[in-house]
């Protein structure tokens, strides 16, 4: 479904009208300038009560939806968590019932990845894994000197940036953790998932207007750039950055002053050692690195195995459903898959083989395979491209290692330290124990795909969001608070003695 460009053209119309009839009215120019040219961020609701209902999130202008988001939040603020929870039930259920619309828009728009699986990401957002307000739990202390109540308070309005490879999947969780807590939110999406992310911030607040009467509580600009990115980063009316992205605009979020909540790049490696039950272990690398054409940060990226078992695990391989290239094969595809960029040429993947199908891969070396195969893969040494750069292809390389701690000390090499995602297939429990202590990443996954780390065939709770660079983790509603605390002194704590001046 497109944006409807005649009511987009009525609602702005409209705005211009309102504004232009305040301007008159108090001899000033528009909210948006005031707020601006002051040189101070001034309360939104108090410059431009409703200036922008109509809008439904969308803005071209960051200082407009910055200001838009702010009247939402001071509306939302004085509703209650049930009507928070009312906000959250409807981006759940739009996502679901709506999955398969969609996410045949995302899929068109940003060409990479399964429509299978990003439907299933949007089915999967109304789901009890995935954290709402009922994570929002206050602390209490009770004593001698009476009691103190500790509660999660919002930030206000929350600055995000979205990535290509889960444009519309990771805002719509994000507004769930986020709204979740009592904040409004800005995004800035991928310039190739702009449109998907409109169409759904654009029903969200469609939908939460008629339930509530709050317009823009989700606001998304429409025709994002590396400068409105950092016009949000710099914004005073925004009180929080959360990004998940790669490494550049990682780096970004870092500098801008305030707080940030990275969700940064990885290279989520996978050992298996000769203990481990190699069919089993097949058909979760395949799984894993084939879902949604390897374009999770989670994904098995590659693979370290102990020679012991390294011929018997490529035979499982292919039973799982992989092809395997061999010799002059594989480097043809490491040719075929990589570039050099930037003044230092340093190896890029090739945009035209990223998250794209094993059939479209295989072909690029002219190479046919049944169109139903999932993965591709094949022995490579630690040298090659593919162990080194996160590539989200499907194809992944597999190493062969003299021991397993050959094999760890690798795969904590080529992680390059950033404490994301690792995996094993063991049954030592020592090999397993030595690999999570090395690692230290922030979802180190046993003896399943990547998937299972985020609840999806494991346990646990589920996000888009992983925050490893800022330490945040797996995020939810409690990321996105404050901890404000409240205390009475000498009263309250009713199982204590009676005091003597009662």
């Amino acid at each position: 479904m497109k944006i409807d460009e005649a009511l987009i053209r009525d609602v702005v119309t409209q705005v211009l009208q309102e504004v232009t009839a305040a301007a008159k009215s108090t001899g000033s120019h528009s909210a948006g300038s005031n707020a601006v040219s002051s040189g101070r961020w001034t309360n939104a609701a108090a410059v431009a009560p409703r200036g922008h209902v109509g809008r439904r999130g969308q803005f071209t202008c960051v200082d407009q939806a910055v200001e838009a988001a702010q009247t939402a939040f001071d509306q939302l603020s004085t509703k209650g968590l049930e009507q928070r929870r009312e906000i959250v039930d409807i981006i759940r259920k739009i996502c679901s019932s709506q999955a398969e619309e969609l996410g045949g828009l995302e899929f068109q728009e940003t060409k990479i990845g399964r429509l299978e699986h990003k439907i299933e990401k949007l089915v999967a957002l109304d789901h009890p894994r995935v954290p709402g307000v009922e994570f929002l739990r206050p602390q209490t202390y009770s004593g001698d000197h009476g009691l103190a109540v500790i509660e999660r308070a919002p930030f206000g309005v929350i600055g995000a940036i979205t990535p290509v490879t889960h444009s519309l999947p990771t805002l719509a969780c994000n507004a769930i953790s986020m709204i979740s807590a009592g904040n409004a939110l800005i995004a800035n999406p991928h310039p190739s998932g702009k449109k998907i992310a409109a169409e759904g911030v654009r029903r969200f607040n469609e939908a939460i207007f008629q339930k509530t009467g709050i317009d823009n509580l989700i606001c998304v600009i429409t025709e994002p750039t590396l400068e409105s990115a950092n016009a949000i980063f710099a914004h005073r009316g925004v009180a929080l950055v959360v990004v998940t992205g790669g490494p550049a605009v990682a780096r970004a979020a870092l500098k801008a002053g305030k707080r940030a909540v990275v969700a940064g790049p990885g290279n989520p490696p996978v050992v298996v050692d000769e203990t481990a039950d190699l069919a089993k272990a097949a058909r979760s690398i395949v799984l894993g690195a084939s879902y949604d054409n390897n374009l999770l940060c989670i994904a098995e990226k590659e693979v370290f195995v102990v020679e012991q078992v390294f011929d018997r695990l490529m035979d499982e391989m292919e039973r799982a459903g992989a092809v395997r290239l061999r010799g002059k094969q594989v480097d043809q595809m490491t040719a075929a898959a990589f570039v050099e960029v930037g003044d230092d040429k340093h190896l890029a993947p090739a945009k035209e083989l990223l998250g794209q199908d094993a059939v479209k891969m295989a072909n690029a070396i002219g190479l046919k395979i049944d169109p139903r195969t999932p993965l591709l893969f094949g022995e490579t040494d630690e040298h090659n491209p593919f162990v080194s750069v996160e590539q989200m292809m499907t194809f992944v390389p597999f190493v062969r290692c003299g021991s397993v701690e050959q094999a760890i000390d690798l795969a904590k090499h080529y992680e390059h330290g950033y404490r994301h995602t690792s995996l094993i297939h063991s049954n030592n429990v020592r090999n397993i124990t030595r690999m999570g202590k090395l690692m230290d990443t922030t979802l180190f996954v046993k003896n399943g795909p990547c998937m299972a780390g985020l609840g999806m065939g494991g346990e646990g709770y589920a996000s888009f969001s992983i925050a490893g660079p800022t330490g945040e983790g797996i995020t939810t509603p409690l990321t996105f608070t404050r901890e404000r605390r409240c205390s009475m002194i000498d009263d309250l704590w009713i199982l204590g003695q009676p005091r003597s001046d009662a």
